[in-house]
């Protein structure tokens, strides 16, 4: 391995980014903490590119200096990078301007969610040591298995993205990869809508009345506090006391103490005066402000349709040897046979692939039949009713 650069100050760090802007790509990875907190806070950053690898520390130098970087026109190559995302967006103000990500890349080539090291033993022969990725990443100094396993996590990123971007264009699914990657980039960050939070709770579908509204005004109420206070929402309200208030609202600050969950304690008068407000508020929530979890289930009449969608869709991922969820997951069937509108099979590659054809048997142009050797294949349509026909034949009736 690479003896890693420690980047110990705002002044290291702008100079590094000027190096790293002339180059064509990069590999970034990030180390950061919110077990105890509800905004991730950022201990690390990792950089590698064409002949070095750095640890940025962010506790010591500015992090919003990496935003040239991230928002030039260079690639960063990044592995499972949701999180990261998130992170870097928060502590710098941006997130790279073009990603590969190579575990998304990687489920085109029939490889399911692998793991850095995983992917890396695969495909480059290398293997990686786990490490003590659960350490503290904000103590100073690193040890030396820390800065190994953090250094580790970079260092064979441009590797891979050649080894895959290779394979991919060899199958002519380069295009297809490209695009889960923009989508992964643009997608939407951060905490959920706060009146949004209770679709979260175990129980939100089986709640009733005006139990729902009580579980979304008193969650929506808990996810701000939560952010202001930067703890995660479980400690401001556990779950299992949301879920009780929300069946059995107590009326009175003092009837809080016997709620499950608050271990008898009960709150503050401060909280609990404002847990009752949200109760209040949530009880008398009129039916149009109330927020409801999208639906899981699709109209009766369309459930054969849905179900024999979900066989193709494994099948051609099989035949393909493509990530199952890559293709389609079944609520995005479920959303192409509803005709919803932006429904993600019916745009961009999954169009092309297969989306169009679905839409086609759902709507009774083509049919998606047997092959008679346990496969299904999409043929043009007779439209002669087999079983009505036979009816006709021996004199029944035909429905």
């Amino acid at each position: 391995m690479r003896k890693p650069e420690w980047v110990g100050s705002s002044s290291e760090l702008r100079a590094l980014v000027e190096t790293l802007r002339g180059e064509p790509r990069y590999g970034v990875d990030t180390e950061f903490h919110r077990e105890r907190s509800y905004w991730p806070h950022l201990a690390l950053v990792q950089l590698a590119w064409s002949d070095g690898i750095a640890l940025v520390d962010p506790l010591a130098a500015d992090p919003t200096l990496l935003r040239p970087l991230l928002e030039s026109s260079s690639l960063a190559v990044v592995h499972a990078a949701a999180q990261d995302l998130e992170v870097l967006e928060r502590a710098c103000g941006a997130v790279p301007s073009r990603i590969f990500d190579t575990q998304l890349a990687a489920g085109f080539l029939g490889l399911s969610s692998p793991s850095l090291s995983t992917l890396v033993g695969n495909l480059l022969g290398v293997r990686l040591d786990k490490g003590d990725r659960l350490s503290d990443w904000t103590v100073r100094p690193l040890g030396a298995e820390q800065t190994k396993y953090a250094a580790s996590d970079v260092e064979h990123l441009l590797a891979l993205h050649d080894v895959i971007s290779a394979q991919l264009s060899d199958l002519g699914r380069q295009e297809w990869a490209e695009q889960e990657c923009e989508v992964l980039r643009t997608r939407p960050r951060g905490p959920a809508v706060p009146e949004e939070a209770w679709w979260r709770m175990k129980d939100a579908r089986q709640l009733k009345g005006r139990s729902r509204g009580i579980a979304q005004e008193l969650a929506a109420w808990r996810e701000r506090q939560a952010s202001r206070l930067d703890r995660p929402a479980r400690f401001v309200l556990s779950d299992l006391a949301l879920s009780a208030i929300a069946n059995r609202p107590p009326r009175t600050v003092s009837e809080l103490s016997t709620v499950r969950g608050l271990d008898g304690r009960g709150p503050g008068a401060a909280v609990g005066e404002a847990i009752l407000a949200a109760v209040r508020v949530g009880a008398a929530l009129p039916p149009e402000k109330l927020r409801l979890p999208p639906s899981e289930s699709v109209d009766r009449s369309l459930r054969p349709a849905v179900t024999l969608a979900g066989a193709w869709v494994s099948q051609l991922a099989a035949e393909l040897s493509i990530e199952t969820s890559l293709l389609g997951t079944r609520a995005d069937i479920q959303a192409l046979v509803g005709g919803e509108a932006g429904a993600r099979m019916a745009t961009g590659w999954r169009a092309e692939l297969l989306g169009r054809s679905l839409a086609d048997v759902v709507a009774g142009r083509v049919a998606l039949v047997l092959d008679g050797r346990g496969g299904l294949i999409v043929e043009q349509r007779s439209h002669v009713p087999v079983v009505a026909a036979r009816l006709d034949q021996t004199g029944g009736t035909a429905a």
